[in-house]
């Protein structure tokens, strides 16, 4: 049975959540499409894209959902949707930055050049977030993104951002996830300072049995990780979140009743448990780095 949490009706709205074709992603689209939220869905694989929306809308009665190509590890292809999205005009009112990857089994960038993990959970999305901004603005969004429990460690690697001289697949990830943090925070700042009229905030959701580290061999990996059949084994014996659990800080997040900018939610356990409003992490405190990184971000599009 779906947990209950207190979020707001969301009928004529739309919404667009990246990484939405399976796992927590596709429980954010279609937790947002049951509260009555038109939802788009950006996906590099169409047809598996196409599969989840299919299910989403025989799961949901009356969900409107659709899919768009989108592969967040090359700008050009940011591009594309967004020129698509803009031309066509509608206001957005919810957007979940929730796509991402993890960990590949060695050191690979995106079609331009930038450490993948970076280039994906990070730069793709502060690009497609800048892409939409006509369109956020128009609806008074609210900017959802997701971060990861691998932000509670490590920082920003400011002297070689993009793990050329000396690459560790772990502290990239987390910096990737840190980014995404520090990203957030200065788009709600700079939307109150500069009066869009969107508010932006921050979600992790714990830990659970994904497919970030499972079988992808896109990514050359062959099988599962080790670390994968942990958690799963975790979470049979609720230690650790399931997948429809993991999905509810964004959820709330993004769409809370009484949920707002510069805020960060989690599960209660950080691992697992009822979502709620959390503190920040020592990593996404820095307004300094998150103005930083901004102006990095944008020199690098």
């Amino acid at each position: 049975m779906a947990r209950k949490i207190d979020i707001a009706d969301l009928t004529g709205k739309l919404a667009v959540v990246t990484g939405a074709s399976d796992g927590i992603g596709r429980v954010i689209a279609a937790r947002l499409a049951g509260a009555g939220a038109e939802v788009i869905m950006p996906v590099r694989n169409s047809s598996k894209g196409e599969r989840a929306a299919e299910q989403i809308r025989n799961s949901v009665s009356g969900a409107t959902v659709s899919t768009r190509v989108l592969d967040l590890s090359s700008l050009e292809s940011v591009a594309a949707l967004s020129d698509q999205m803009n031309s066509e005009g509608r206001p957005i009112h919810i957007l979940v930055n929730n796509a991402g990857v993890m960990q590949p089994p060695h050191r690979q960038v995106t079609d331009d050049g930038v450490e993948l993990q970076f280039g994906t959970n990070h730069l793709g999305h502060f690009a497609l977030t800048l892409g939409l901004l006509p369109l956020l603005r128009k609806g008074s969004a609210r900017v959802t993104h997701q971060t990861s429990i691998a932000a509670l460690t490590g920082g920003i690697n400011w002297d070689d951002i993009n793990w050329e001289r000396s690459y560790n697949v772990g502290k990239a990830y987390s910096q990737s996830k840190i980014a995404v943090a520090l990203f957030a925070r200065e788009l709600d700042a700079r939307s109150a300072q500069e009066g869009w009229g969107i508010t932006s905030n921050i979600a992790h959701p714990g830990v659970s049995p994904t497919n970030l580290l499972a079988a992808q061999p896109g990514l050359g990996r062959s099988k599962d990780t080790v670390g994968r059949r942990v958690v799963v084994a975790l979470s049979r014996v609720g230690i650790t979140g399931s997948v429809e659990s993991a999905a509810l800080p964004a959820v709330l997040a993004a769409a809370g009743a009484r949920s707002g900018g510069d805020e960060f939610y989690g599960p209660t356990r950080v691992i697992g448990g009822p979502p709620a409003k959390r503190s920040l992490w020592k990593s996404m405190k820095s307004m300094d780095d998150a103005r930083r990184l901004w102006e990095l971000s944008e020199a690098r599009l």
